[in-house]
């Protein structure tokens, strides 16, 4: 497929909706904190367990998504730490740029994405992805930005039992298990759907407004090192994943790929305010660092992802 094709095809939508979010969030006085507290509390639960349930994934396949985002997750983790360290990096700033380049946008960026990309069972995968980064994000990223704030950030990992997003995966998966999963055709089940559709757009437009309050002028300097390892490296080492776990599924592994080479989360952002938002390095607090390699990495994204879509789509994974 030509990467204009590409391009109109899975990575326009995404633009278009941010964009909207992004002319929101610039010309008036809207507060995405709302929003948010609807996606993660309402629309995302509702996302989860629903393409959780009615997936047609097998326990192999859930297992090697599992031991896949691990292994990324993990691996990224020892690079951008051992960058960091080579270049001399001090806290706050090393554990910052461990979060922005190893977390990817695999929410509110990665799941339309993967719908658009691969409309035959992307947004499932995608939504299983999200599953297991979750509990990676509410226990290893908030070890490392409670480090960077100098704390043990247990305070932190006890808040995960707290978020119905962590919940929706072992209700969905238990009832799965269990047959108790409600007709697909029922009231409930559509309900759950229309639900969980409606999160799609919503995540956009957060992911837009949010990118419009980023203060990024000051910190534009210092985000290469994290903007490079994010979109640069992290592709990479998810290609290499993928061919070691052998995932059996085109459309699994290629969802995985890019779900793992999507921009910077906007999760850490919010990890790093709460145990490191009053430090600062340089003359740039942690928040702003974090959110400049937020901004940075959006943009990079829609060259990159087109591209590695249609590499993708060229069989780069069968």
């Amino acid at each position: 497929m030509a990467l204009l094709d590409v391009f109109a095809g899975a990575v326009l939508p995404i633009v278009v909706i941010a964009a909207v979010g992004f002319g929101l969030g610039r010309s008036g006085d809207v507060d995405p904190g709302p929003l948010n507290t609807v996606v993660v509390y309402v629309l995302a639960p509702a996302l989860v367990f629903h393409s959780l349930a009615v997936a047609s994934f097998s326990g192999g396949t859930i297992l090697r998504m599992t031991a896949a985002v691990t292994a990324y997750i993990v691996g990224m983790v020892v690079i951008a730490e051992g960058v960091g360290r080579l270049l001399g990096e001090s806290e706050p700033r090393r554990s910052a740029l461990v979060l922005a380049a190893t977390f990817p946008n695999c929410g509110n960026y990665g799941i339309p994405l993967s719908d658009f990309a691969f409309p035959e069972g992307g947004r499932a995968v995608a939504v299983l992805y999200l599953a297991v980064q979750a509990m990676l994000m509410y226990t290893v990223g908030v070890y490392v930005a409670s480090r960077a704030g100098g704390g043990g950030g247990l305070r932190g990992v006890r808040r995960v039992v707290r978020i119905p997003l962590v919940w929706a995966v072992p209700v969905a998966l238990g009832a799965r298990a269990l047959g108790l999963v409600p007709p697909a055709d029922g009231t409930a089940m559509r309900t759950l759907k229309l639900v969980g559709d409606s999160s799609i757009p919503v995540m956009l437009l957060i992911l837009g407004i949010q990118l419009s309050r980023t203060d990024y002028a000051s910190a534009l300097s210092q985000a290469a090192t994290p903007s490079v390892l994010k979109m640069g490296v992290a592709p990479a080492v998810a290609v290499a994943i993928a061919v070691a776990v052998g995932f059996g599924d085109a459309t699994v592994a290629r969802v995985f790929v890019l779900e793992s080479a999507t921009p910077a989360a906007v999760t850490p952002l919010i990890l790093v305010g709460e145990f490191a938002g009053d430090l600062e390095v340089g003359g740039v607090s942690v928040p702003e660092y974090v959110s400049t390699v937020i901004f940075v990495t959006t943009l990079a994204s829609i060259p990159v992802l087109t591209g590695l879509i249609a590499l993708l789509e060229g069989g780069l994974i069968v």
